[in-house]
């Protein structure tokens, strides 16, 4: 059974086309009937034909040249071919019976890719023009390469500014999943269900105050690598930072089997690696908590903003639930809506509390709280 990759190489190759260019007839058809099986033949039986013929959509590939011909010799022919930049790259050769080395010197001197003298063996003849239309094909191959390259090199940019962009937002595994899978645009903006996490610190306001810039940027250096670096394992989009605070999602750009059960396993993680920051703060008499708030539901997602300055970002209630639920947490601990403990309930422990009342909801929230895994 045939493939088109078959048929493509079975297809066979065009044509090359030799200009021959002789004031002889007998040499002209000597010459026509040796090349004619392999290639296209094309005759000149003067210098300035032979140029004329050079001229147009479609020059020769390569050209045999006489030099001992009325009118202009050889040697003023391929002096005019090498000074004209549309035809200076057709290799030319030199088929005469001058032998002596200096003429060879000269026509090599001239621009000429090799030198020919009669009578000639024509197995020896032939390969050699094999070899010069070779490297002639070879030779246009690198110039259409060549006027590539710019253009190449700016998709190459593009791409790594792609990438870059998108690893703001994603872990790396989805950053590159998303390039090599040839997927939509991640940015376009659409509708998805997914899982909010807000996380913040307590006493973060009283902590600015009492120490300079410097320790505040160190420490929330230290604080954003922590969380960062379970983010990113976790496959969490991070969406923003609020200076003490994060935005994180899960299902979206890539559509996940447990969302929820993912997002309460990565807070979970994060709350015991916030006790090791603890630890070290409180040897410089730092003293800060972490809170963090969960929901599900549906929000628009994709890039807003405005030209040179995009975020990727998640609009609707279920960010402004999450975000409430964070600032009612105490330090230490999680508090998710009902819809976060129901689906994750088979994965993780939760205590159901009392529903709350939140800024910007009619009615009260019913709300659990994440619990550490038994022992």
């Amino acid at each position: 059974m045939s493939t088109l990759g078959d048929t493509a190489a079975a297809a066979p190759a065009e044509r090359k086309t030799i200009l021959v260019v002789d004031d002889t007839p007998d040499n002209l058809s000597l010459m026509s009937g040796l090349l004619r099986d392999e290639y296209k033949v094309k005759l000149a039986n003067s210098g300035e034909k032979a140029l004329k013929a050079v001229q147009g959509d479609n020059p020769p590939d390569l050209i045999l040249l006489d030099i001992m011909m009325p009118g202009m010799s050889g040697y003023e022919v391929c002096e005019a071919l090498k000074a004209d930049p549309k035809t200076r790259p057709i290799p030319v050769i030199f088929l005469t019976a001058m032998s002596a080395p200096e003429d060879e010197q000269k026509g090599l001197e001239l621009g000429a890719v090799d030198y020919v003298t009669k009578p000639i063996s024509p197995s020896l003849f032939l390969a050699r023009v094999r070899n010069h239309l070779a490297m002639r094909a070879q030779a246009q191959e690198l110039e259409r390469w060549a006027r590539t390259l710019e253009q190449r090199v700016a998709d190459g940019v593009a791409e790594v500014e792609r990438l870059n962009r998108l690893r703001r937002f994603f872990s790396p595994a989805v950053a590159d999943l998303l390039l090599t899978a040839a997927a939509d645009d991640p940015l376009a903006p659409r509708k998805r269900e997914i899982v909010v996490v807000f996380l913040d610190l307590r006493g973060y306001t009283a902590f600015t105050e009492a120490q300079g810039p410097d320790v505040v940027i160190r420490v929330l250096g230290e604080f954003h690598a922590a969380m960062g670096e379970l983010i990113m394992a976790a496959g969490g989009t991070l969406e923003r930072f609020a200076g003490d605070g994060l935005m994180i999602f899960f299902n979206d750009p890539i559509e996940i089997s447990d969302p929820d059960g993912t997002a309460v396993e990565m807070t979970l993680r994060m709350q015991r690696r916030f006790q090791d920051l603890q630890a070290l703060w409180e040897t410089r008499g730092y003293t800060l908590a972490m809170g963090i708030g969960m929901a599900r539901g549906t929000a628009t997602i994709g890039a807003i903003g405005y030209e040179g300055r995009r975020d990727y970002g998640a609009i609707g209630s279920v960010t402004n639930l999450a975000a409430r639920l964070c600032g009612e947490a105490k330090g230490g601990q999680i508090l998710v809506s009902a819809s976060v403990a129901e689906r994750a309930a088979g994965r993780h422990r939760f205590q159901g509390l009392a529903p709350v009342t939140l800024k910007g909801f009619p009615q009260p929230v019913a709300v659990a709280e994440v619990l550490a895994p038994e022992a």
